[in-house]
């Protein structure tokens, strides 16, 4: 697989899983030669370029201070758990998708003895009035901007704030799971403070969309950080240097966070015009979000298992050189059997990708299904 994408020539966007040793030896080459000195000395327990990474994620996001994490997952596990000693309430509210609920191997509840619970179980976002009604206290609500796992699926504006208003009146704190919080100012229409004051602290990833080696940042107000670092130490996360991962995440705020506008936009012209070609094929499909995509990513489902799917993938892009799409998966909790999903994203290549490029790598690929 990972040849078949590497070798394809039309591509809507590259996995760092593509990208070899020397790729990324050249990139932190090219991007230290860009935004420092060489001579400069490397980090040391978080000073020097890991700190200048702070500054500038703080300074995004319109907080006081942000720390630096290895991983998203200690970032918010010790988020949450700041939260609860402030609260006096160790229950987190969030979605079942979320990605402490599903991804972490329940470390939050075996770490740090917080409890969770789900306001809604439909593949969104809460609403204000489930939050608002909920018939048990929580500290802390979790919200993932946007929701991963029903489609990268953002509320409207209107909606974003109606919810956190209802989370304050119950004196709710509100964190935001903003891995991928940078492609949403395109469809709230607002900057990124402007999003990011709606909440008390806000987690962003270095990789998912800006193409860094790995990372993640904390930003909220300044004690809130101090008491984050601390227990970043206490839970492994103070390395000894981190100039590799700091400067392709200062390459990726330089580099890729002005072009995220543009990948969302095209995303709608790569949607529709897959949403047209599935529809005259006469297939059973399913995208989500329907209509125009919140992100510049989305899910599409078809009616096969995910391995005839996965190989016709990859036979388009052996064969013609195009990958329209990647792997397939399982449905997963919010899915029935019978069905495949795949993600698609529009990143830098798929920006020459016209409507008919899609209309007709889709056609294609449907001609290899059984």
């Amino acid at each position: 697989m990972l040849a078949a994408w590497r070798n394809a020539s039309k591509v809507l966007w590259r996995s760092p899983a593509e990208r070899t040793v020397r790729d990324r030896l050249a990139e932190l080459a090219a991007g230290g030669a860009q935004l420092l000195d060489p001579d400069e000395p490397v980090d040391m327990y978080g000073d020097g370029l890991v700190e200048t990474l702070e500054q500038t994620v703080a300074a995004l996001l319109g907080f006081p201070a942000a720390a630096f994490f290895p991983t998203g997952t200690m970032a918010q596990q010790v988020a949450l758990r700041c939260w609860a000693q402030r609260t006096g309430n160790p229950v987190v509210a969030l979605h079942p998708t979320a990605h402490p609920e599903l991804h972490e191997r329940a470390a939050l509840t075996s770490l740090t003895g917080l409890r969770t619970v789900h306001l809604t179980g439909e593949p969104r976002p809460p609403t204000a009035d489930e939050v608002r009604k909920f018939d048990e206290e929580f500290g802390t609500l979790l919200l993932e901007l946007p929701l991963r796992e029903a489609g990268f699926v953002l509320p409207s504006l209107e909606e974003l704030t109606a919810v956190v208003a209802a989370a304050r009146d119950r004196q709710a704190i509100v964190h935001v799971d903003g891995a991928r919080i940078w492609e949403c100012p395109p469809h709230f229409g607002r900057t990124l403070p402007e999003i990011a004051a709606l909440a008390d602290s806000v987690y962003v990833s270095f990789y998912k969309s800006l193409g860094g080696i790995s990372g993640a940042a904390l930003a909220g107000p300044e004690s809130f950080v101090a008491e984050a670092k601390a227990w970043r130490h206490r839970y492994g996360g103070q390395l000894f240097t981190q100039f590799p991962a700091a400067l392709s995440a200062m390459h990726g705020l330089e580099q890729e966070l002005p072009r995220l506008a543009s990948y969302v936009e095209h995303a709608g012209v790569v949607a529709t015009a897959l949403q047209e070609e599935l529809a005259a094929a006469g297939v059973w499909w399913q995208m989500q979000p329907e209509g125009r995509p919140h992100t510049h990513q989305f899910r599409v489902w078809l009616p096969h298992a995910p391995g005839v799917l996965t190989t016709a993938a990859v036979e388009q892009a052996e064969q013609t050189g195009v990958a329209l799409f990647r792997r397939w998966y399982p449905p997963g909790p919010l899915g029935p059997p019978g069905l495949a999903v795949t993600e698609v994203s529009v990143t830098s290549p798929g920006l020459a990708w016209t409507a008919d490029d899609v209309r007709q790598a889709t056609r294609n690929f449907l001609a290899r299904l059984p």
